[in-house]
């Protein structure tokens, strides 16, 4: 059986959240499709190094695809625009985790960015025997 090693994670999490945050903050000065693209790539990755924490002896490919359908239900439930939620979208943190309006492409852009994290996985790179 194969295991996530934690401070793997740990580290993949944070360099992840890094380069997701700097996509953001410093997109006018990248190239227009990786400013338009790489958050959402990233926050998606993120989730599936998250769920892969949390769940270290789950195989790849549940914490894909819960993952992958996590991201999918935060994109849909950006049709959904309430005034109490666009409040919680309104503020830094919200905005960063619940987005503000549906996109087909950021669908694409959590299939990517999922994908990433389960082909390394499979890799084997980041994976420990137990």
């Amino acid at each position: 059986m194969r295991i996530r090693r934690w401070p793997v994670y740990l580290v993949l999490i944070f360099f992840t959240l890094l380069l997701g945050l700097a996509s953001r903050i410093y997109a006018p000065w990248l190239p227009s499709w990786i400013a338009a693209y790489a958050g959402d790539t990233l926050w998606a990755l993120l989730i599936f190094w998250l769920l892969g924490l949390l769940r270290p002896t789950w195989p790849s490919e549940r914490v894909a695809i819960i993952a992958l359908g996590f991201a999918f239900a935060i994109e849909i439930s950006q049709l959904y625009q309430a005034p109490w939620i666009n409040a919680i979208r309104n503020t830094t943190l919200g905005s960063l985790v619940l987005g503000h309006s549906f996109l087909w492409s950021d669908l694409v852009c959590y299939s990517v960015g999922v994908l990433m994290g389960y082909l390394l996985e499979k890799s084997g790179l980041l994976l420990a025997k137990s």
